[in-house]
């Protein structure tokens, strides 16, 4: 059972956050999940939006950000040094009320990797590329552009042997496939179309399939154990939804609250 911190551990602490990650290591998860977009320096910036949302983002000075003006703090056009002016941590989340409350900024996955690395240099990480096709030169590069940026840091960190790169965008995946053969990918699913439907979309058989929890089903089961792909659902928060993933016998849990699910898995 591959159990997943998503975004670290977004139930616990703010997520995306360097502190999230190590606490994600210290409950006991094999692997990190997280998103990544691109500074205006062409770093590699961990956000699961390409701004900072008014959910979880208080801008420099103490600035309010609203859902109205939130896409106008674009990662995009800030530099790393702008980016670590602005506050994901502290603002109330009422989604998640048992998140503790820090002041932390969105970090660099290079930052990233050095803290998880001083701690346990033998985790894995599964990185979303965060595309979509209106935002391209805007809110992130063209995602040729945008995957080259990505896959050439993984590589320069020294991490592709325990990484892998999702998306729920098809021409990204297909040009990593095309171009970078080695990068272990992830179909990241959010649709009805049948697992053999988005797989002939797709072109190709990724090494893990991803779909939504609420689509797994024992025909999804089935599908990817004959094509010899992993099935690792997102995001399971559940303790009911967990025990019947695992019954269903899926390859690994995405969560929120690695907790719940490591205490499920060490009784079972």
């Amino acid at each position: 059972m591959d159990i997943q911190g998503h975004r670290g551990c977004r139930g616990l602490l703010p997520e995306n956050t360097i502190p999230a990650f190590l606490k994600a290591i210290e409950l006991g998860v094999n692997t990190l999940e997280c998103d990544v977009v691109v500074s205006k320096d062409e770093k590699v910036i961990l956000s699961h939006e390409p701004f900072f949302s008014h959910h979880i983002a208080t801008g420099p000075n103490g600035e309010v950000i609203t859902k109205e003006n939130e896409i106008n703090h674009n990662v995009y056009a800030l530099t790393y040094d702008e980016i670590k002016s602005y506050d994901v941590g502290l603002k109330h989340y009422p989604r998640f009320d048992k998140q503790e409350k820090i002041a932390i900024h969105k970090p660099s996955l290079e930052d990233v990797v050095r803290a998880v690395d001083e701690v346990d240099d033998k985790m894995l990480f599964n990185i979303e590329i965060k595309r979509r096709p209106e935002w391209d030169k805007t809110h992130h590069p063209v995602y040729t552009q945008f995957a080259d940026i990505v896959i050439n840091r993984i590589k320069d960190l020294g991490i592709l042997d325990r990484t892998t790169v999702q998306c729920f965008d098809i021409p990204t995946l297909q040009y990593i496939r095309k171009t970078y053969a080695d990068v272990p990918l992830v179909y990241l699913i959010d649709n009805l179309f049948s697992p053999s439907e988005n797989i002939e979309r797709l072109g190709f058989i990724p090494e893990i399939y991803s779909p939504n929890f609420l689509l797994v089903n024992p025909t999804t089961i089935d599908y990817c154990k004959a094509n010899k792909m992993r099935l690792i659902p997102w995001t399971v928060n559940e303790l009911v939804i967990m025990e019947r993933l695992i019954e269903l016998k899926v390859d690994g849990i995405i969560t929120d609250y690695p907790d719940i699910l490591i205490d499920l898995v060490r009784k079972s």
